[in-house]
């Protein structure tokens, strides 16, 4: 399946430390997956993992039905996409960031494409030129959103790309990823430390704790939960 993700039984371990337990479990293609769960949990470990950042010490991830370790490093960041919270930009105009990820395969730009993905993500035809100094964190935000998209990739990660963002613009970056998830079926993968955004925009929700994966469903159904440690993360008890 396009967009779908297994893992099983995958591990990670540091010199110090054995940060991943054995993880398994499926993402759901075309839909809105949330990572949560306290500080230290495995969260970003396992995100970077996705995108082929680290290598498990064992165990198996498999993207749409071809194990992780198969693909090639440029195949691999085409398919996954990832975005994060500082928003990294080089130098330059919007249209240069937009494009980079192109000039990167020796390809351009159209112009029409560009700013059908600025639409898309709610920026304007009139900011492709405006120099990314200029903009707000949230229009930021939207651009390195806007360019992850340029390679359409079937996976986008996201870390924790509201966390610094006021409410206003959080909420305008929720509804960009359903519009982003709904008009591509791109499947999204989003670490939120924001426990209702996780369960308002995820459609299924993953909850880790020390390294291991202790809850996943439905978001819906997640607050129902009769695990005592997933009940304590939900009212606060555990950060």
């Amino acid at each position: 399946m396009k967009g779908s993700i297994r893992l099983k039984d995958v591990q990670y371990r540091t010199e110090e430390k054995l940060i991943l337990k054995g993880i398994s479990g499926n993402i759901t293609e075309g839909e809105i997956t949330t990572f949560v769960g306290p500080s230290g949990a495995g969260k970003t470990t396992l995100l970077k993992m996705l995108n082929g950042l680290l290598t498990p010490t064992s165990g198996e991830i498999i993207i749409n039905g071809k194990d992780l370790d198969k693909y090639e490093p440029t195949e691999l960041r085409k398919q996954v996409g990832i975005a994060l919270q500082s928003a990294p930009m080089v130098d330059g105009d919007v249209f240069d960031n937009l494009s980079l990820p192109l000039r990167l395969q020796e390809r351009s730009l159209e112009k029409e494409e560009a700013v059908s993905i600025l639409n898309v993500v709610g920026l304007e035809e009139s900011q492709l030129h405006q120099n990314v100094k200029d903009l707000s964190g949230g229009q930021r935000q939207k651009l390195s959103i806007a360019r992850t998209l340029v390679n359409r990739p079937k996976v986008l990660l996201l870390d924790e790309i509201t966390s610094s963002l006021d409410q206003t613009s959080q909420r305008e970056i929720d509804e960009l990823i359903q519009r982003v998830s709904k008009k591509y079926g791109t499947t999204i993968i989003w670490i939120t430390h924001n426990l209702n955004q996780a369960l308002t925009v995820g459609t299924y929700t993953w909850i880790l704790m020390d390294g291991e994966l202790i809850e996943a469903g439905k978001s819906q159904d997640i607050q129902n939960s009769t695990n005592d440690r997933v009940q304590a993360f939900l009212k606060g008890e555990l950060k």
